[in-house]
């Protein structure tokens, strides 16, 4: 699909608390180019890594980072966003997140949002290469692919924490193209 697939596409961003945070600000800066509308939502421990006026400024939009944030008019926020998005992106999606959502569990704006979503979630993993084949979130990644979520894969290489192996976030070129395929 051309970038006129993703222009005036709502399109959520979701960024965890992994090193690989600072590469979702290309991804953003990626679809606001190509014309989408873009809201980040951000997980407590992503904050720890990137600060959300980055977000902001490359999306020219608020960034969410509170499930119980004020909001202009009366409609939970969570609730609102997902009905806007045409697609959510988990950008990095971390063991916990995937976990999180593949267990029901939905605490903060990331995992309400993604659980109100009627549109497709992709999740574009990012960590240590052990964590990513650890049994527990292998099984969490195949019971969210039974349930109709998206997965790209992470890539081989050098990880931040001096390992090899798979876990480095999958190119930002790669997840613009499995958006544009969603969509």
């Amino acid at each position: 699909m051309s970038e006129e697939g993703l222009k005036n596409k709502t399109i959520i961003v979701g960024v965890t608390g992994s090193i690989a945070a600072y590469k979702a600000a290309g991804l953003v800066s990626g679809l606001r180019k190509a014309g989408s509308d873009v809201v980040v939502v951000m997980t407590e421990k992503a904050r720890r890594f990137v600060s959300p006026l980055t977000f902001q400024t490359l999306s020219c939009n608020p960034v969410v980072t509170d499930l119980f944030a004020d909001v202009p008019r009366w409609s939970p926020l969570h609730v609102s966003l997902a009905d806007r998005a045409a697609l959510v992106a988990v950008v990095p999606a971390t063991a916990n997140v995937i976990g999180k959502v593949a267990a029901g569990i939905a605490d903060d704006a990331l995992t309400c949002l993604i659980m109100a979503a009627r549109k497709p979630v992709l999740f574009a993993p990012a960590m240590n290469v052990n964590m990513y084949e650890n049994v527990i979130v292998r099984e969490n990644v195949s019971r969210l692919e039974k349930l109709g979520y998206h997965f790209i894969g992470p890539e081989e290489g050098y990880l931040a924490c001096g390992y090899e192996g798979k876990g480095r976030l999958a190119s930002i070129d790669k997840i613009m193209a499995a958006i544009r395929k969603l969509l």
